[in-house]
C-alpha cells in the first residue's frame, strides 16, 4: 500500500521534463520525499546515498527534521 502524506507545491519551481512554472508537489510516500510535476506527471526521488554524498565533509549533523 502506498502512503503519501502532505502534498505542498513548490513556490517558482519549473519542471526540467515540461517546463511548466509552478506544478511542482513535494509529498513523502512510504517515507521518501519525492517530487512530481501535476502538469505531466515527471517524478524525481533523492536516494539516501545521494543526500549522505550532498553533505559537506566538515560539517557534523546536529539533527534532521521530519515533519509529520
Amino acid at each position: 500500500m502506498t502512503v503519501r502524506k502532505k502534498k505542498r507545491f513548490i513556490a517558482g519551481a519549473s519542471c526540467p521534463k515540461c517546463h511548466a512554472m509552478d506544478t511542482m508537489m513535494l509529498f513523502l510516500e512510504n517515507n521518501v520525499e519525492k517530487v512530481e510535476c501535476v502538469s505531466c506527471g515527471h517524478q524525481m526521488v533523492q536516494p539516501d546515498q545521494q543526500v549522505s554524498k550532498a553533505s559537506r565533509a566538515s560539517e557534523q549533523v546536529i539533527g534532521v527534521f521530519k515533519p509529520e
